[in-house]
């Protein structure tokens, strides 16, 4: 660009205001950027879901239990290709601020299951060949610093037993970038036998997981299942597993309209500053745009001029907020656990990088054509 130094040398004219105003802008990146990590890592999974997979739970709420002997019922439905099951657990490990999700499954068909989870062949033999073996996700391992062989103390208010204690045989990864790997999964055979020395809950189960063999026959296949379980004393909903991940973000709210309402708030904020800065910095320069006309340059020419400044200032501004907002959020789940998929989306850097462009143009249009439309004598009267 050969008037870049031109459009450099207008921007730096009032350095304090420019800085102020580039501060402003960068802020409200960093918010930016912040609040897209938390929508994903609150809803981001429900685009991981598996379109081939449904969630069977009780008809009245997600605490009531399932019988184990609806997994059976379910395999023998036309369509269902596989079944598996997990049950909340909801143990504290050391202290209740260290949240993290425990279930209890059966290895074979959870793994089969779920192959975004990806557990090495030697890992997962030792899973099945020790009853109170326990695998856990990569991101839980390392914020706890466990490695394999260690004992884990887990005490659970739920399953009446004061702690239950298991031994680390696996740490899994994810298959893909957003995969929770937060939860740690054991034997369900062993959490069942503790469960009937207590006489409490044996041969229920939290929920089921079905994959159909058809995907475009899902809707079929959930409707055949709730009426399998018509009328019998623990009635189901079957929905995807989208939806029923989506049901869990949505008890805190909603979450995309609560950031967009945010971001709205602070981009209108940004806009009526940045907007105002221009205005004024062409308000300035108003015999010097006149000099500009009558030495031959055209009305785009000053258009563009305006324009580019307002942008490279957004732009400017727009890149360093996401930076740092990316810095921040790559060091991990500020909250310890509670937002385990905290990470900014690519996704996500386009539409930050979207929005410093339109910001510039918004900002940036109407002191743009105010140049544009100037009159050289009118101009130059006022320099």
């Amino acid at each position: 660009m050969k008037f870049a130094h031109l459009i450099w040398g207008n921007l730096m004219r009032k350095k304090l205001r420019t800085s102020l105003t580039l501060l402003t802008i960068l802020v409200a990146f960093v918010l930016f950027g912040m609040l897209c990590a938390i929508k994903q890592a609150l809803i981001g999974s429900v685009a991981l879901a598996g379109a081939d997979r449904l969630i069977v739970r009780h008809k009245v709420s997600i605490i009531q239990l399932l019988p184990i002997s609806y997994q059976a019922r379910m395999a023998r439905i036309p369509g269902v290709a596989l079944v598996a099951h997990q049950t909340w657990f909801g143990g504290i490990y050391q202290d209740p601020k260290n949240f993290f999700m425990q279930n209890p499954v059966v290895p074979e068909e959870y793994m089969a299951m779920f192959p975004e989870f990806l557990l090495p062949p030697d890992q997962m033999k030792a899973w099945q060949q020790t009853r109170t073996g326990a695998i856990v996700g990569r991101n839980t391992a390392e914020r706890f610093h466990w490695k394999i062989g260690d004992k884990i103390p887990i005490t659970s208010p739920i399953w009446m037993r004061k702690t239950w204690e298991f031994d680390l045989v696996g740490i899994f990864d994810g298959r893909d970038k957003g995969t929770d790997t937060t939860p740690m999964f054991f034997r369900y055979d062993y959490f069942d036998e503790v469960r009937q020395t207590q006489n409490w809950g044996q041969g229920l189960v939290g929920w089921y997981t079905i994959r159909v063999k058809d995907p475009a026959k899902a809707a079929e296949v959930a409707k055949l299942v709730d009426q399998e379980f018509e009328n019998s004393s623990a009635e189901t909903k079957t929905e995807p597993e989208g939806a029923f991940i989506q049901a869990w973000a949505n008890q805190i709210g909603n979450i995309a309209l609560i950031v967009a309402s945010i971001l709205a708030a602070v981009f209108f904020t940004i806009l009526l500053v940045t907007g105002s800065t221009m205005s004024q910095a062409v308000r300035e320069r108003i015999g010097e745009l006149g000099v500009l006309k009558a030495i031959g340059f055209t009305n785009g020419q000053l258009l563009g001029l305006v324009l580019a400044e307002s942008c490279l200032l957004t732009l400017l501004g727009g890149s360093i907020g996401l930076g740092v907002a990316w810095l921040i959020i790559s060091r991990g789940d500020p909250t310890g656990g509670l937002l385990p998929m905290f990470h900014l989306a690519t996704s996500d850097l386009v539409v930050g990088a979207g929005l410093s462009v339109a910001l510039g143009v918004l900002t940036g249009i109407f002191p743009a054509l105010q140049a544009m439309r100037l009159r050289v004598a009118e101009a130059l009267r006022r320099m």
